[in-house]
């Protein structure tokens, strides 16, 4: 049943990115369509016109049919970004990360497991939630009286276990993310090919060379390139970042349950 369940949110919560993929590159569309096309960017009034001097959203739409694809990459990068940081700040907790181990881990030190699971019932959060497991477990195997070695693999075990249902939300969309980073400069490498093949075949067509339509042609198709770049590099910094938070959480998951293990070897140490 847990199996299934588990199945059943892993299809749901890929439709839903699907969803949000599809929704992205049609407002994609949109933005370039009815934003970047508009008239009044352009001389004359109509976007089949020269754009008017400075006016970057009239060159960003003289890249072409690739541009919304772009657009939609970077509504992507900004929209899953937004999502991972209100999960990732949830799974946190309510309260301070930092100021919350110090306190569990004093209690643990000292021996006051009801105090630190208090501790972790305040604070909330996947890492509180993973923590409370190991203190819980620890209560567990202290009333058994089991070997430090015996009562170390059950906590850690819990902890691992705890943790393991954990991850896949904070991970969730990662994948994407990591995706991101190398789609958004291939289609704009894309764009470019496209555009400069557009440029030269326009110049092939007219007969006699005109180096002021090629500039402006190969200034057009570079846009591509420079849209696909800035896409890569915000997709790099935001999984960077996010990476690192999920990488402490889960270190400090850790650093809680060798506290504990510790201190039931201490307690252990100080009955013989």
């Amino acid at each position: 049943m847990a199996n299934v369940k588990k199945d059943n949110g892993s299809n749901g919560g890929g439709m839903i990115s699907g969803i949000i993929i599809v929704a992205c590159i049609f407002v994609g569309w949109l933005i370039w369509q009815f934003v970047m096309g508009n008239g009044a960017n352009f001389e004359g009034g109509v976007n089949t016109g020269h754009p008017l001097p400075g006016n970057y959203l009239a060159m960003v739409y003289k890249g072409g049919k690739i541009v919304p694809v772009l657009m939609g990459l970077l509504l992507m990068v900004i929209v899953f970004s937004i999502e991972r940081y209100f999960v990732i700040s949830k799974a946190s907790g309510k309260g301070n990360l930092d100021t919350f181990m110090k306190k569990v881990q004093a209690n643990i030190a000292a021996g006051n497991m009801e105090e630190a699971i208090n501790d972790c019932d305040k604070q909330q959060g996947s890492v509180a939630n993973a923590i409370k497991a190991a203190l819980v477990k620890y209560q567990d195997v202290k009333k058994e009286g089991f070997n430090s070695e015996e009562a170390a693999e059950m906590i850690h075990k819990e902890i691992e276990e705890a943790t393991s249902l954990e991850m896949p939300m904070l991970e969730k969309h990662m994948t994407i993310l990591s995706t991101l980073v190398s789609l958004g400069t291939l289609a704009g490498l894309l764009g470019t090919v496209m555009g400069m093949i557009t440029a030269f075949g326009a110049l092939a067509t007219a007969g006699t060379p005109d180096q002021a339509a090629l500039a402006n042609g190969i200034s057009e198709a570079l846009i591509n390139t420079a849209t696909g770049i800035s896409t890569s590099a915000l997709a790099i910094v935001t999984y960077n970042f996010f990476t690192s938070k999920i990488d402490t959480l889960t270190y400090s998951i850790d650093e809680a349950g060798t506290a504990i293990v510790n201190t039931y070897r201490k307690v252990r140490g100080g009955l013989k």
